[in-house]
């Protein structure tokens, strides 16, 4: 059986080694197997799926909670299918509503930018475009937070 190294982990997974330590507390991973004479953890095939897995998840954001439910539905296997499915379609909901409001903040942005453009340039039509932009941007903005 091959085993790894926390730091050969860290460096596979992009984890630090403080995050899969605290994954393994909370029962994400592991329990770790641990070198006799060292103590150090050794991390075996399966448990480097889990964090690979693990990475994924955290990727997309993903809390601990929704991380160990999911685990724990892919150990149960196809009769929680549907179950997998649900989580991460509710996850991919937050994270489009998440989009929309950074979509509403870079609008906001943009248009503040090109009004202050437009009264550095002494153009007050500009500006005054600007301004009335301004206020579908806002009301967008305040729809989304």
């Amino acid at each position: 059986m091959t085993a790894y190294t926390i730091q050969e982990v860290s460096r596979r997974s992009g984890l630090t080694e403080p995050t899969l330590r605290y994954y393994e507390e909370v029962g994400l991973v592991g329990p770790i197997d641990r070198d006799e004479r060292s103590g150090h953890r050794r991390y075996g095939a399966d448990d480097v799926e889990t964090v690979e897995i693990l990475t994924c998840l955290r990727a997309v954001g993903l809390g601990i909670d929704e991380m160990r439910r999911y685990l724990a539905n892919r150990r149960i296997g196809r009769e929680r299918a549907g179950e997998q499915r649900d989580l991460l379609l509710r996850h991919a909901e937050r994270v489009e509503a998440e989009i929309l409001a950074q979509q509403a903040r870079l609008g906001y942005l943009r248009e503040k930018a090109a009004l202050w453009d437009a009264r550095d340039r002494g153009d007050a039509v500009a500006e005054a475009e600007c301004s009335a932009r301004l206020v579908a941007v806002i009301e967008r903005l305040e729809a989304v937070l």
